[in-house]
């Protein structure tokens, strides 16, 4: 082959021969026209490259289209400059930022003197519009860092960006029609290959997520290949509104915050208390089965302890500040591992009292900026159900497998199905890695062996070991953080703990940790949205709710009542106001059910139930019965 001539392999096995530096859209147009005009991307090697990128070597290369899921960042990528060119059109002093895809869209930063309107997205998504309609061609250059710095000498956010990339990096402007752009690209070949967009929402947002620096102003939006799939994306946006968790807790009377009391720290009121204590019961009474201690440990510790532990070394922009006390330094804890070495250390272990699993619903305080905070999901102060079993090398796989049973029963008790992701060795960590193959290989045999499928999240894990997240999904298909297991082989170390074993000489633990619902906070906040706030009988604060038709039946009603506070049940009393009224009020609530009493159900002991969600439908039944298939509901947990 000529040195000027380059072999690219297709997906089917047959190899083209190209001049060196072709492009990717001159392989579409080889193969044939069809897929030229279809192509928006490819993957050269393994990097996601645009129709546009020289190839200099021998390589894989695979065309995408818009039927492979790849071309959608890339299309997304590519609204965000499109999103740019009409705001720079309509804003001409708008500074510019970034504008990355995201999980479900993308968005861009402006500089810019004034927060955004909904009037003004509502402008500039319609100036896009005219962008798409003009079908701009993309136009990748490759340009000095002289030649950069002279076409951007007007957007300070792009030079200070130009500023930190290495000497060797190659630096390439796009532009779309008036709009340029400094970026590693890839996009779509023209901005007529959009077709489906919609702006969302304006956000405030630091500089390089940097509190200390200039506020931006960030715009999200979202785009797809179809219009069904924008139309959907856009429905279940409105159903996730709907199940807001903030706007919910306050219908419900479920939890507060308060400026006086400090951002992120949650006041659970009464309704949101009983939600939380029944998980909790539950629990305790699910890990106790499974062989549990729970132990209790305090909310500040001294430093010397985070020291030994390494989050003073590998957490502490995470933590809040130390605290002074007769000289020595304290700080409230990020974690609750610490406490529970110290409860194992207390006291000589032997390999006959192992695995020793040590649970605790323990408080712990992190410092989040301010932007991040969100309602219920992102606090400064949480309540963590956290465990750690400690045990020998040979017990891990068994107790990992111990938890992935104990984590499949909790999350069916809430109708949650769930993915697993394993997280490998992060950038910042404890140990070498070979310890961290040695443990991310343990995780993913246990995890095969069973035939569980999991995703790997590479440099996910926590700085001590390697963890696995469960994923769960809710009612709309959304994915909220839950259970992890984290395996550990530093922490035993850095505390020098031990065992006696059966040579009668010292060894080193292996130490898992483990979370079941994680934060307390997050995991309500997530049940909320995922139940729309109709939390099934057994969790609902307020179960029955008995509702005479008139006067003269409130005491017959008020019987009622008594009879299922006495089985257990939490029920009330309402009497004030129409019947209609009422039952309106009951349904507004979310309330399970309800237990009309007139003059009939009060002759003959029946009570004419109204069950959540069925309408006006109403079925009569003896007072025992119906007070056995609540409790039988409570017993269960049945989800409804």
């Amino acid at each position: 082959m000529s040195s000027d001539q380059i072999h690219l392999t297709l997906p089917n096995g047959d190899i083209l021969e190209l001049p060196r530096g072709s492009t990717a859209g001159d392989v579409a147009r080889a193969i044939g026209p069809g897929l030229a005009k279809a192509a928006l991307a490819a993957v050269v090697g393994d990097r996601l490259v645009d129709l546009m990128t020289p190839i200099e070597v021998d390589a894989d290369v695979r065309i995408l289209t818009d039927k492979d899921p790849e071309s959608l960042d890339v299309l997304r990528h590519s609204a965000a400059h499109v999103l740019a060119t009409a705001v720079r059109e309509m804003r001409p002093a708008a500074g510019i930022g970034f504008g990355p895809s995201i999980e479900e869209g993308f968005y861009y930063d402006f500089d810019v003197e004034a927060p955004f309107t909904p009037e003004d997205l509502a402008d500039f998504e319609a100036k896009m519009n005219e962008v798409i309609d003009a079908d701009y061609p993309f136009e990748r250059r490759q340009v000095t860092r002289e030649e950069a710095q002279e076409l951007f000498a007007d957007d300070p956010l792009k030079l200070e960006r130009l500023e930190e990339l290495g000497d060797d990096e190659i630096i390439t402007v796009y532009r779309d029609g008036p709009f340029l752009d400094l970026c590693r690209g890839p996009h779509v070949p023209s901005t007529g290959r959009l077709k489906h967009i919609k702006l969302l929402s304006g956000a405030g947002a630091y500089w390089r997520g940097d509190e200390k620096r200039q506020m931006l102003q960030r715009i999200y939006g979202t785009a797809f290949v179809k219009k069904d799939d924008l139309e959907a994306y856009l429905r279940r946006l409105e159903e996730a509104k709907k199940r807001d968790h903030r706007r919910l807790g306050r219908e419900l009377d479920l939890f507060s915050t308060d400026e006086r009391v400090g951002q992120g720290l949650i006041l659970w009121h009464a309704k949101g208390a009983l939600v939380r204590m029944e998980i909790e019961n539950y629990e305790r009474e699910l890990i106790l089965r499974h062989g549990y201690q729970v132990v209790y440990t305090p909310h500040i510790m001294s430093e010397k302890i985070f020291e030994i532990s390494g989050h003073l070394e590998n957490f502490k922009e995470n933590m809040f500040g130390a605290m002074e006390v007769e000289g020595a330094f304290f700080r409230p804890k990020p974690m609750n591992c610490p406490g529970h070495i110290a409860v194992y250390q207390s006291q000589q272990r032997s390999y006959r009292d192992l695995p020793i699993r040590m649970a605790e619903f323990g408080t712990v305080y992190r410092y989040e900026r301010s932007g991040v905070l969100h309602g219920m999901l992102r606090v400064r102060g949480f309540t963590q159900d956290d465990a750690h079993v400690f045990c020998t090398p040979e017990q891990v796989t068994k107790e990992v497998e111990r938890l992935l049973d104990l984590v499949d029963e909790m999350l069916g008790t809430f109708g949650y199905p769930y993915t697993i992701e394993l997280s490998t060795m992060p950038e910042k960590a404890l140990g070498t890695k070979e310890e961290w193959d040695e443990a991310v290989q343990l995780l993913a045999d246990t995890l095969s062996a069973r035939n569980v499928p999991f995703d790997i999240d590479e440099g996910g894990g926590a700085f001590y070991g390697p963890k696995l997240d469960f994923k769960l999904i809710d009612a709309i298909g959304r994915k909220w953080q839950g259970p992890t297991v984290q395996l550990d082989f530093n922490l035993p170390d850095r505390f020098d703990m031990s065992y006696i074993g059966e040579d009668n000489a010292p060894h080193r633990p292996v130490m898992l940790h483990r979370v079941l619902v994680g934060s307390m906070e997050r995991f309500v906040g997530g049940l909320i949205e995922h139940y729309a706030g109709a939390f099934p009988t057994w969790l609902a604060p307020e179960q029955v709710r008995v509702l005479p038709v008139s006067e003269q039946w409130e005491r017959s009603a008020g019987a009622l009542v008594a009879d299922l506070k006495l089985a257990g049940v939490r029920a009330t009393l309402e009497s004030r106001e129409t019947l209609g009224y009422r039952i309106r009020e009951a349904e507004t609530l979310k309330i399970p059910y309800m237990g009309v009493v007139g003059e009939r159900e009060a002759s003959d002991r029946s009570v004419a139930v109204r069950k959540r969600g069925a309408g006006k439908k109403q079925e009569v039944m003896d007072r025992q019965l119906f007070v056995d298939m609540i409790l039988e509901e409570i017993r269960s947990r049945t989800l409804g």
